[in-house]
């Protein structure tokens, strides 16, 4: 069975789409500030894609020959940015661009959590060691 039309429509479209969508679409690209901060941009994308297409008879053919194929794909990529994270020798904190979302708010408090742990840790490493 050969393969239909609908196919190589889609399998271009599909490739396309893989060349705009990456991992680094997602997660950019590191950029180092002078003070030492790597700040990495964090962004969601979103993407559809439609296809469709139909063989009609010709008035002209017999209804046993090849029917003529017309199709066609239509695709949308949305990239929007969502936080900024940004690690230092100190802290890592995510800064999300828009603070309204409660789950941004929830990721941006992890960083500070991780910190007070890490103190309380250190701190209970340091009083292991005075009472040796």
């Amino acid at each position: 069975m050969t393969d239909h039309p609908i196919n190589g429509i889609m399998n271009s479209a599909m490739e396309n789409l893989k060349q705009m969508v990456d991992v680094n679409t997602i997660i950019g690209d590191a950029i180092t500030s002078p003070d030492g901060t790597v700040i990495i941009p964090v962004s969601k994308v979103s993407f559809g894609l439609a296809a469709g297409g139909g063989e009609y008879v010709s008035k002209n053919k017999a209804p046993e020959e090849t029917k003529p194929f017309a199709g066609g794909v239509g695709a949308g990529v949305t990239i929007s940015p969502v936080a900024f994270l940004a690690v230092n020798e100190k802290n890592v904190r995510l800064l999300p661009v828009d603070g309204d979302e409660p789950v941004s708010k929830l990721i941006d408090y992890i960083p500070v959590m991780v910190d007070k742990v890490s103190g309380i840790i250190s701190s209970k490493g340091k009083e292991n060691k005075t009472e040796e």
